[in-house]
């Protein structure tokens, strides 16, 4: 009888211990998913950010480096739910540079348009001429500054 009665209490620890087990292993699983959830809440804007301005690779992808390195599981399960890595591809940010060369060559093209017009003018002096040239070169060589800065940036961030 005693024998009986320590089987049947070594088989309710057992019981017990599989379901906290269990409960344990749901509850982790759980805990995972939320993770999952909150990254992916997370990078939503900066999906949505980074396809209307490229430059907002350069602020999120260090954040979403950070992230890998932090939750690995849960980013690696993202990458497999997305198809490709999470949250931006190589592909993606080879074509945010592409836009980016894109934007540089329409703004180029129409800086050089608009400062032709502005030194057409028929009553424009000479020294009014060498000023609209002056602020002409002085605007390209910020934006070119900015343009290759960001481009380079862009580059390094596809392996």
């Amino acid at each position: 009888m005693i024998v009986l009665a320590a089987l049947i209490v070594a088989a309710a620890i057992v019981w017990t211990a599989l379901q906290v087990v269990a409960e344990l292993r749901a509850a982790r699983d759980e805990s995972a998913r939320a993770r999952s959830a909150a990254l992916l809440a997370m990078f939503a804007p900066a999906l949505a950010e980074a396809t209307r301005d490229p430059r907002a690779f350069l602020v999120w992808q260090p954040i979403a480096a950070a992230a890998r390195q932090l939750y690995p599981a849960e980013t690696a399960a993202l990458d497999r739910a997305s198809g490709g890595r999470f949250p931006f591809t190589v592909e993606q940010i080879q074509a945010a540079h592409a836009q980016w060369t894109a934007d540089w060559l329409a703004w180029e093209r129409a800086h050089d348009a608009e400062y032709k017009r502005k030194a057409a003018s028929p009553t424009a002096t000479r020294s009014e001429l060498e000023a609209i040239e002056q602020e002409k070169l002085d605007l390209y060589q910020r934006r070119y500054a900015e343009y290759v800065r960001i481009a380079k940036a862009l580059q390094a961030l596809a392996p």
